[in-house]
Parts: structure tokens; sequence; C-alpha cells
């Protein structure tokens, strides 16, 4: 069964295990990938396992996933909440004793899970930095805030955390390290961090882009003459000579006035104002145009 190119809704697993299709070793209840091995991808491949597998398989498919996974508690609930999120898929796929199978045989490892930790905690995190016990897992910030880091995407570890903090508010916990903070609390500062960071990084961003942008704006050029001459040479290239019966500048007054004012400063090293530019441009304004014997007479050396 093929689900890319449907509406999956993905669960926020903090690990996850793929086979690359190529490799022949691979068990049949191995989530393989033919693509970059991704949160989402994983997903999809997950529900699309639990799709093509015989039904009388399901309890031994879970079994290896739990066997495989570092957390199975964790991992369990993931999967609960993966299966919660896409139900519709299953009515659509008119699939339903699948889905109603799938939730007893969770319900079913949850139970075999929590009495064998009673014997035994499945868990490499010391008790010293688990922040608190609940029915059903541990709570221990040291441990989610690497799973945070290994996650490449700022949204994905948003909403891991946010998942977290609703899961253990919701928890019956049973158990408080009274020496650490209290999770949640760890979890809502490291939100607020990482979108501190962030937002810093994209200022950053943003300050390297201005800084590059000024460094490629043209220095502009300071004309020694008044201004007066300045436009005038221009004026004189636009209206009065020509080349093949054409003037040799092909431009309206306004492409002339962005030109000077964005390349040319005057003599004083001040800015060229552009409405000054404009009146000098203006046929019926010769009187702001250079004398003849201060004009710079462009015809001369064409």
């Amino acid at each position: 069964m093929n689900l890319k190119g449907q509406n999956i809704k993905k669960s926020l697993f903090s690990e996850w295990r793929t086979i690359d299709t190529a490799q022949s070793a691979a068990s049949i209840f191995d989530i393989t990938h033919d693509q970059e091995p991704t949160l989402e991808n994983y997903c999809i491949a997950l529900l699309e396992k639990v799709f093509t597998i015989p039904q009388s398989q399901l309890p031994e498919f879970i079994n290896y996933q739990l066997q495989i996974a570092q957390d199975g508690n964790t991992w369990l609930n993931k999967f609960e909440k993966l299966l919660a999120n896409n139900e519709e898929l299953f009515f659509s796929q008119k699939a339903l004793s699948r889905f109603n199978k799938l939730y007893n045989i969770i319900e079913k490892k949850r139970t075999e899970l929590q009495s064998s930790s009673i014997k035994e905690t499945k868990q490499s995190t010391p008790k010293r930095l688990i922040n608190a016990e609940s029915e059903d897992r541990y709570f221990s910030f040291f441990e989610i805030k690497q799973q945070v880091e290994k996650m490449e995407s700022f949204n994905d570890q948003i909403l891991f955390l946010n998942e977290e903090i609703f899961e253990y508010r919701q928890a019956d916990i049973i158990s408080i390290n009274s020496k650490l903070h209290s999770y949640d609390q760890q979890c809502v500062q490291l939100i607020e961090k990482l979108q501190t960071l962030r937002k810093m990084r994209s200022e950053i961003e943003k300050e390297k882009e201005l800084e590059l942008e000024k460094k490629l704006i043209t220095k502009k050029l300071k004309f020694n003459g008044n201004l007066n001459q300045l436009v005038d040479i221009f004026y004189q290239l636009s209206r009065e000579l020509f080349v093949d019966g054409k003037s040799f500048i092909d431009a309206s007054n306004g492409d002339i006035v962005n030109m000077i004012v964005n390349n040319f400063i005057d003599k004083d090293n001040n800015e060229i104002s552009p409405q000054t530019v404009e009146t000098i441009l203006k046929p019926s304004r010769g009187d702001k145009r250079p004398k003849t014997h201060k004009r710079i007479d462009l015809d001369n050396f064409l």
C-alpha cells in the first residue's frame, strides 16, 4: 500500500529506525525506506507496514519495534498517537477491525511494560536525572533535551516539546525528583530558548544580507564641476546630439534623474536633489543650464 501523497498526520517520535530498501537482510518487520529517512517518511512507512502485514502478525510486529526501541513506552505512546491522528484513514480503507486490534495490542503491551518496569526499570538514564515518574513512563528533561538537539526541524522541536508538556501535565505522577526543576517548566524554558535563538539567527542573517547589499551598491562618483554642468552633459546626449538620426542616450527625464542621483554626489560631497536635476533637464529652463562659455561642449569630442 502506497500512502505517499496522502494527507498523513505524523506523530513526533523521538527516535526511529529505518532500513534502506536495498538491504536484502532486512526483517519483514523492519521499516524500510527508499527516500531520505525523515520523521515524516518514517510515519508514512510505518502506516504502510501496518496496512500490509497480516493481522495475525501485528503483535509480533509491535514486539519487534519495542525490542529495537531504546524507550519502549515512549515509542508505544507515539505509535498510538500516530494511529489516532490518522483514524480517518482506517475508516476510508475499511480497516476498522485492524485499527481496533492495534489498539488492543497497544493496551496489552503497555500493561506488560508497566509490570516489567516494576521488576526492572528499562532505562539508560540515571535516576538522579529523572524529573518525575508516572504509571506509564518516566520524564527526564536531560534525555528529552538530547533528543531535541538531534532534530533538524525547528517546528518538530517545538511540537515535540509541547507534546511532552501536555503528556506530563496529564499524567498520573507517582514520584517527583525534588532536586530537579519541574519537567514541564524546563521544557517551556527550552522552547523559549529555541525561539529566542531562532529570532537572533534570523536578525543576524538579515544584518549580513544588508551588509552584503551595501557592499554591492556602487560607490557614488564625485563630480567636481557645477551640478548644472553634469546634468547638461546628459541633456546634450539625450536631446541635442544624434547618431544615425537617434539621440546618443535613449532615456526619459526620469531615467536620467535616477541615473545622476543614484551614481553621483556634488563637489561638496552632498547628495544631489532629484528635483533640482529634473528642473535643469526641462527644455524650458535653459536659464538653469550652464552658459555657453561654461558648458562642457560634447560636440567637440564626437
